[in-house]
């Protein structure tokens, strides 16, 4: 058994052959099966990744919700130079929000937390509503059959979060269509898919970013401009990297979400979608289950692996200063312990404190927009296509490959007769 540079134990020939981060067999519908038994047995275990070094995977809720609370393990680490290439890993860079830790990080939330608090949400309900239902009577007047992420499960979150931050729709369009670069999973060379997607991203926001300078308005981007003119310590880079991270984050995750939710109902839950068009009311806490259930992460995993900047002790596990651990937020959203009969999906679950959004420092700042984008989507779909269901069968509904999430290419759909 030998070491790796960055552990502290390194994995035996036997345990790569059986776990090996990502684990196999991770879909839309469930997590890999292997989690199972690492949660009774193993719920922080060392495995080799992918990436080509050792790393602590953590499988179970309470570990999980401490690892990802505890400022010993950086993100900021992973992404300085020589640090370990994590397998499952997304491309992030120093200036990102979601690679920094501490001070930094907090001072970049703090510029953009009073745009996501619960109120200036609730306050956006009528225009995000505005949007959902001009996008569904193009759906209804169309007729069946159509593809629900190119008319529906894409465009409604990018319209959203382009009004918020006052991005024009022609740079969304084309966001649009280099985020999916950007979010491939290990791909880091300097001429890969993911680096030159960061490169375009990067290009459309400098443009953007001076156009708002020279005219702004009433947005959260031109507020982030004037924070930085009036001499706060965000620097250009930061400016340009935080907007089209906003830009990523209000979308992408939404989209693929809700994409994946309608699929799962409509394919295998027909009951429970019934049950939702019967009453209404029933969808917020419904919305929370299908952020549980319906597994959004391709690798299990955020995508965002963090290193210990000093040793600590995890699961009854001792991790090493410069060790890489790994969070499976979708095993913990399946941990046994805290979600009843938790392989099942439940629109009705009472107690449902999901991982979904993340948990400490880095709980997701659109918690509550995404939230109540699903609610309103969902509702709409059931209330104005109650029949709904897929037009072509679920084996030749296509997936992008690759990528952080899973994410569906189309979904072909019709109703009615």
């Amino acid at each position: 058994m030998s070491e790796t540079e960055y552990g502290s134990e390194s994995v035996t020939d036997e345990d790569r052959d059986v776990k090996v981060f990502p684990l196999a067999g991770s879909s839309y519908r469930c997590p890999a099966p292997q989690y199972a038994g690492l949660r009774a047995g193993q719920p922080v275990v060392r495995v080799r990744t992918e990436g080509g070094v050792d790393a602590w995977l953590v499988t179970a809720y309470d570990e999980a919700r401490e690892a990802l609370a505890d400022p010993r393990l950086s993100r900021a680490e992973t992404v300085k130079p020589g640090a370990p290439r994590i397998g499952g890993a997304m491309t992030s860079t120093p200036e990102m929000i979601i690679s920094m830790d501490g001070s930094e990080h907090a001072r970049l939330r703090r510029l953009a937390a009073g745009a996501f608090t619960a109120r200036r949400i609730e306050q956006m309900r009528p225009g995000i509503q505005r949007i959902a239902d001009g996008m569904l009577d193009g759906l209804a007047a169309s007729g069946g059959p159509v593809d629900l992420v190119e008319r529906f499960t894409v465009p409604m979150p990018l319209t959203v979060i382009g009004e918020l931050l006052g991005v024009p729709m022609r740079v969304l369009r084309l966001f649009a269509a280099n985020a999916r670069d950007f979010v491939t999973v290990d791909d880091q060379g300097e001429d890969s898919d993911s680096v030159n997607g960061l490169a375009k991203l990067n290009e459309y926001m400098v443009e953007v970013v001076a156009e708002k300078r020279e005219n702004p308005t009433q947005d959260l981007l031109s507020d982030l401009i004037t924070a930085r003119d009036s001499g706060d310590r965000l620097s250009e880079t930061e400016l340009v990297t935080f907007a089209f991270t906003l830009i990523g984050a209000g979308f992408d995750t939404t989209a693929n979400q809700l994409a994946s939710s309608v699929l799962a109902l409509i394919a295998h839950h027909r009951d429970q979608w019934n049950w939702l068009a019967e009453d209404r009311s029933r969808i917020p806490k419904a919305v929370e289950e299908l952020l549980r259930h319906v597994n959004l992460f391709s690798t299990d995993s955020a995508g965002n692996p963090r290193i210990a900047v000093e040793d600590l002790e995890l699961g009854g596990m001792k991790i090493a200063k410069g060790d890489a651990v790994v969070i499976a937020i979708s095993s913990a959203n399946r941990d046994e312990r805290v979600f009843p009969d938790p392989d099942r999906l439940d629109l009705g679950r009472s107690h449902n404190p999901h991982l979904s959004f993340g948990h400490g420092m880095h709980l997701c700042l659109g918690k509550q927009l995404t939230r109540m984008e699903l609610e309103i989507a969902v509702d709409g779909l059931v209330r104005r296509f109650p029949d709904l269901r897929l037009a072509v069968p679920e084996s030749e509904v296509p997936w992008h490959l690759g990528g952080i999430n899973h994410a569906l290419e189309t979904l072909p759909v019709t109703w009615g007769t």
